[in-house]
């Protein structure tokens, strides 16, 4: 294998292996990545980026070395003669790794499909260090499908630290996707809370105290709906996920960010709202069309179609993938706010696409 990218992870962690994965996947070029989680304090491939990496070489029938726990290089070549083949897999991620996180890799192959994929996963859906599922299912997916991504998700089953034991259903049809403009937020429109609790924790009523918990802190009287869910899961477990609807300034489209706590053992039900909603509370009071947490997943969209995006921040994530694109031939440029040191908009071209 010749790699026609040879990446750097030593100040990255994890996305910017996903991302490497997925944008070598859409222009059909091999790469070879060193330092794998380099910035990390146990380096190398752990269970969840290996089932990135192993579901990658399954989707392509792809090339690959270093497909193994720990591994700190790695090679890859999606070898696709003829676009990306659908079909339906499934994936036992084997610990409490994050499934949203493997779904996040996968997305924008939706671009390079041939016919529907259906993928299967096995492990966390609301875990640490991740996005929680309801994020991936109300904020991120609907964000997108207002750009053409064709996609949707069935959970089967909740899985919370440390057994994760979760099952996921991601339904991705080939797609094209629009410019993605999101560089000016107009009016909140809606907010809406999805608070869960795991079956062990339901004689607690630990969802319902969530979203009072939520609903009391947020700053906000205008229309807001609420879920409460008691969900089936090998582990006890509860989260609460915050979806803040907004109109976009010259667009039909909907502007969406999310903000989201893990319940933890301790911490009052209470409390896990109140730390959603303190940090919608913030976002109110920017000038940002999405999160930060939102803001470096949509950098590989950006690598697609091309647009601008108003972030919140410019967090070590935006920065890496930053470089990640450029390194890949993506002319992305970064605009710092004057008014604002801390936001700023990120563009790409069309020109500079990789498609």
């Amino acid at each position: 294998m010749t790699p026609t990218y040879e990446l750097d992870g030593s100040e990255a962690g994890g996305q910017f292996v996903r991302t490497a994965l997925a944008l070598s996947v859409l222009e059909n070029e091999p790469i070879r990545i060193e330092n794998v989680r380099g910035d990390r304090p146990d380096p190398g491939l752990a269970h969840q980026h290996l089932a990135v990496l192993e579901t990658m070489v399954e989707l392509c029938d792809a090339d690959a070395t270093g497909v193994e726990l720990g591994a700190e290089t790695i090679e890859f070549d999606p070898g696709l003669d003829n676009g990306l083949e659908g079909g339906q897999y499934a994936v036992d991620i084997g610990t409490a790794g994050s499934v949203t996180l493997l779904f996040d890799a996968v997305l924008p192959l939706a671009t390079v499909l041939e016919s529907p994929l259906e993928l299967t996963v096995t492990g966390g859906t609301d875990v640490k260090w991740s996005p929680p599922l309801d994020y991936f299912r109300h904020v991120k997916l609907p964000l997108l499908r207002g750009f053409g991504l064709d996609a949707t998700c069935e959970p089967e089953r909740r899985g919370f630290y440390p057994d994760g034991g979760g099952e996921v259903t991601l339904h991705l049809e080939p797609s094209a996707i629009d410019p993605i403009e999101l560089e000016a937020r107009g009016d909140l429109e809606t907010v809406r809370l999805y608070s869960t609790e795991s079956e062990s924790l339901a004689d607690r009523d630990v969802a319902h105290r969530q979203a009072e918990g939520g609903v009391e802190r947020l700053e906000w009287d205008g229309d807001l709906e609420r879920r409460e869910t008691t969900a089936d899961s090998p582990s006890s477990g509860s989260v609460l996920v915050i979806r803040v609807e907004h109109a976009l300034e010259g667009s039909k489209r909907t502007g969406i960010a999310g903000f989201s706590s893990l319940g933890e053992r301790g911490k009052p039900a209470e409390r896990v709202g109140e730390d959603a909603a303190d940090a919608a509370n913030r976002f109110r009071e920017g000038t940002a069309p999405v999160d930060r947490h939102m803001a470096d997943q949509l950098l590989v969209y950006l690598a697609i179609a091309g647009g601008r995006v108003r972030i919140p921040a410019v967090t070590d994530h935006v920065e890496s993938s930053l470089e990640l694109l450029g390194e890949m031939g993506v002319e992305a440029t970064l605009e710092r706010d004057v008014s604002n040191a801390e936001t700023a908009v990120v563009a790409v071209e069309l020109e500079s696409t990789i498609r």
